[in-house]
């Protein structure tokens, strides 16, 4: 049976904020002609300000995934990539009025609910796979951080995050064509340390953040005066640590919720490649830089035809 390539099947529209610009966003997504890929739409720049969600135009990779091509920029789109990716839409075009798209609950559930309701539209084109036929490594030693790609007849990953910290300790994650994406990948939100957010704040980052996109991890015992300084700057009456190390403001889905939104960022960022590979990925202590240059090198060797 032929895998023919998908696409929505209406069109969807998400309003909020950008994690780091604090701007409203309004965001449609919309089917799309088979063959087209992903593209992003900036509404606020002009008509034909489209930009290809491949890894060509990756730029910087701090606290989330931006490409740029000219003077059209996008940036924090790995959650919206990696629900496309996980649902099986291959084409779609994206039209939104912001270069950041919109952080919502800090994971890939809003799309997921919204367009499982109605499934997928499928085309009358077969969906092209890349299949690894030898071992790609790559390994930043700054940081520890590496990914190995097996050659496979599936595509599934193996992943496992280590932060050095007494709340997370070390957690992992298995994915494959029997996981259920929309309910074991999807809900899972993005993460930060407690005693980042002041940096990050600081730092003009963060300005859409608050205390329901994100779990927040303290390491070490905070004064009082810490916590209420933190509730400010949420404009929450107060905050609290739960036993667990977790600040109260959102409860866990799962145990290791922060390695499976590691799952969810690579998922994301891997279909920058522009096609769907056949291999066995594993990942120890895997970011956005590692993964869209492990992307970069994949989407390379399909062109060179290797």
């Amino acid at each position: 049976m032929q895998d023919n390539q998908k696409t929505l099947k209406r069109e969807y529209t998400f309003e909020g904020k950008g994690l780091h610009s604090g701007r409203k966003v309004r965001m449609t997504l919309c089917p799309a002609p088979a063959g087209t890929g992903i593209r992003f739409l900036r509404e606020d720049i002009g008509p034909d300000a489209v930009i290809e969600a491949l890894a060509d135009y990756v730029t910087t990779t701090q606290r989330g995934t931006t490409l740029e091509k000219g003077e059209i920029r996008l940036s924090t789109l790995e959650h919206l990539l990696s629900a496309f990716s996980g649902m099986g839409v291959d084409n779609a075009l994206v039209r939104i009025n912001a270069q950041e798209v919109p952080i919502l609950d800090g994971s890939a559930l809003p799309y997921v609910r919204a367009v499982s309701a109605d499934g997928l539209q499928e085309q009358d084109a077969p969906r092209s796979y890349y299949k690894i036929t030898e071992r790609i490594s790559l390994r930043d030693e700054a940081s520890g951080s590496e990914i190995v790609i097996d050659p496979a007849d599936d595509f599934s990953v193996d992943l496992k995050i280590d932060f050095n910290s007494h709340v997370l300790g070390v957690q992992d994650i298995h994915y494959d064509r029997l996981t259920d994406y929309a309910s074991e990948v999807a809900p899972c939100r993005t993460f930060v340390f407690f005693h980042e957010l002041e940096f990050l704040f600081n730092n003009n980052l963060i300005k859409g953040g608050d205390l329901e996109n994100a779990l927040v991890i303290v390491e070490k015992p905070v004064p009082e005066e810490a916590l209420s300084r933190m509730a400010a700057l949420f404009n929450v009456e107060k905050v609290g640590v739960l036993p667990n190390g977790y600040l109260d403001n959102v409860r866990l889905h799962f145990p290791n919720e922060c390695a499976r939104h590691k799952l969810l960022d690579l998922i994301g960022d891997f279909s920058l490649i522009g096609t769907r590979i056949l291999g066995k990925v594993t990942a120890f202590k895997s970011g956005h830089r590692i993964n869209t240059d492990m992307a970069r090198i994949v989407r390379e060797r399909i062109k060179n035809n290797k």
